[in-house]
């Protein structure tokens, strides 16, 4: 799958200690999902906030990669930094949003893997997309983002057509593409994973509505 597969995520070290750098450069090729949707109005506001937490935290990288090294640095260091104000500021805060953005990509994928589907339009990913917005975002969304949300997946497109923009036009069999992305859920879900057992530990969620 070629946008998903082409820059491959490091596999997560025992420690769970995830480097910053090639965490950044490996989701920094992600935003460009939410192209395969559909919907401007809709998701490209969420590709816009992926995109931009993703330069969020790469300028605090930028400003002391030895400091800032592994992700969990750069919680730690900012709470001590921002004190009372963490940790609704900085690079946490960008990477507590971007970890939900990337949350509704893998859940979305990984129920197209899955074979979960409306057994009376099986090319149609609504039931996906509502479920991943269901896990993902929606109790961190207002009425109006809820009700946006839920309204778009009218507009989605056919699962074919998905596959076939997320193999960037290229005629791939279904069966071909859905092994592609269970390689790619394979990789960045530990990760994922990761990156939330490291906000409960350090209780840095925040449970507030954008």
């Amino acid at each position: 799958m070629a946008l998903l597969l082409e820059h491959e995520f490091k596999p997560l070290p025992a420690d769970k200690q995830i480097e910053t750098l090639p965490f950044l450069e490996a989701v920094a090729h992600l935003p460009p999902f939410f192209d395969c949707l559909g919907t401007p109005i809709v998701y490209s506001p969420v590709k816009a906030d992926l995109a931009g937490n993703i330069k969020k935290i790469r300028a605090v990288y930028d400003s002391n990669p030895a400091k800032f090294k592994t992700l969990q640095n750069i919680l730690e260091v900012e709470k001590e930094l921002h004190g009372s104000a963490w940790p609704k500021t900085g690079a946490t805060l960008a990477l507590m949003w971007l970890k939900r953005g990337l949350k509704f990509i893998l859940v979305l994928l990984q129920s197209i893997s899955d074979g979960e589907r409306d057994e009376e339009h099986p090319n149609l990913i609504r039931v996906n997309a509502l479920k991943a917005y269901e896990i993902a975002l929606k109790k961190y969304h207002g009425w109006m983002l809820q009700k946006l949300f839920t309204g778009s997946v009218y507009a989605l497109p056919y699962k074919s057509d998905l596959l076939k923009a997320l193999e960037k036009g290229k005629e791939v069999k279904e069966e071909e593409s859905i092994e592609k992305i269970h390689q790619f859920l394979t990789r960045v879900t530990p990760i994922l994973d990761a990156i939330y057992e490291m906000y409960t530990k350090m209780n840095a969620e925040l449970s507030y509505k954008a």
